[in-house]
């Protein structure tokens, strides 16, 4: 790039300062960012000799970005993984475009590097009944299933994300008429999810069992472990895969997978909504998603949807009338002699 800047002075700026002031990116992607850069500069270090206080600006160029792209290929890691570290170095790029205007033509440069294309997966997610009896196996009469039972619910119904929902407070969740549950996302976004069917009772009852439902302890988290204190990632997955081992023994016909996670549940509800038909642009904003492009992989793997369409393209494209030698008995015949021996 032209003009030797000080490439550690923007950096620090850019993951100070840009990313959770500016973009109001949340602390997971500040520090995914973070290591990204942590594995260029050790790139640069092993394969180009820099030191991490030598790194300018001018070293920071399409070749090198592609030799570190490759670098990080080479040592195992997969082309998803790669994509996310370019994604890394594409931001800063475009804060360096504003930062550093004569730096524009190699930005563009490193930004025309395309990410490797990956195979699209299999969206895991369970079937209804695979759910009712994952939640029908926990045994409410318990304090702790009770608390089971309402949180699995809530993550089936509205599709929280499981960082979403273990910071989830009582004052959070609003019973009245429409019940909605007010989630906290990514780069602070604030959203309303409306809460429909049963899991306003099963909420009311837990809430109320727990004395969450109190005004003095709005504050409290809506979900929490056996001491009183914040659930974590761990603790919600070591909760929902206990369960749904115990559904996979008492209903083996139902299919729960072996290896169920807290965002299995989220593919769930968001296949659920797809499948009762609602529209994507609603099932964006409950799931949280930044654009409609991310809810779509719903819609495309939705099998029943494709045959619907595939159904529907058919009956458009195939006349309902007979074919045109049926009513011409000319034509009929002459088609019936094709092969005969004369």
């Amino acid at each position: 790039m032209a003009g030797r800047t000080d490439f550690a002075t923007l950096l620090r700026r850019f993951l100070t300062h840009h990313l959770p002031s500016v973009r109001g990116c949340s602390p997971g992607t500040v520090d995914s960012y973070r290591q990204a850069f942590c594995l260029l500069l050790e790139y640069l270090r092993s394969e180009h000799g820099l030191e991490a206080d030598e790194v300018e600006l001018d070293d920071i160029t399409r070749v090198a970005v592609e030799g570190f792209l490759d670098w990080l290929e080479a040592r195992g890691c997969a082309a998803s993984t790669r994509n996310q570290r370019k994604a890394a170095i594409d931001s800063f790029v475009r804060f360096l475009e504003y930062e550093r205007p004569e730096c524009l033509p190699e930005c563009r440069q490193i930004l025309s590097i395309p990410p490797k294309r990956t195979a699209q997966k299999e969206i895991p997610f369970l079937k209804t009944e695979a759910m009712r009896a994952l939640l029908g196996s926990i045994d409410t009469g318990r304090r702790d299933g009770l608390r089971d039972h309402a949180m699995l619910s809530v993550m089936y119904a509205t599709g929280v994300r499981v960082s979403e929902l273990t910071g989830l407070r009582a004052r959070d969740v609003s019973l009245g008429e429409p019940p909605t549950l007010l989630v906290h996302g990514k780069g602070n976004r604030a959203r309303y999810v409306p809460l429909v069917g049963q899991v306003t009772q099963i909420l009311r009852t837990y809430m109320r069992a727990y004395g969450l439902d109190l005004p003095e302890r709005n504050e409290e988290w809506l979900f929490q472990s056996h001491v009183g204190q914040r659930l974590t990632r761990q603790g919600v997955t070591y909760i929902l895969r206990k369960h749904a081992d115990a559904a996979r023994m008492e209903h083996p016909e139902a299919g729960i997978p072996e290896r169920l996670s807290p965002h299995g549940l989220r593919h769930t509800a968001a296949m659920e909504m797809v499948g009762a038909g609602v529209d994507l642009i609603y099932i964006r904003d409950v799931l949280g998603h930044a654009s409609v492009r991310t809810t779509e992989i719903y819609a495309r793997a939705d099998s029943k949807l494709k045959r619907k369409a595939i159904e529907a393209s058919d009956r458009a494209i195939v006349p309902p009338e007979n074919p045109v030698w049926e009513e011409d008995d000319g034509l009929r015949e002459w088609l019936n002699s094709l092969g005969r021996r004369r």
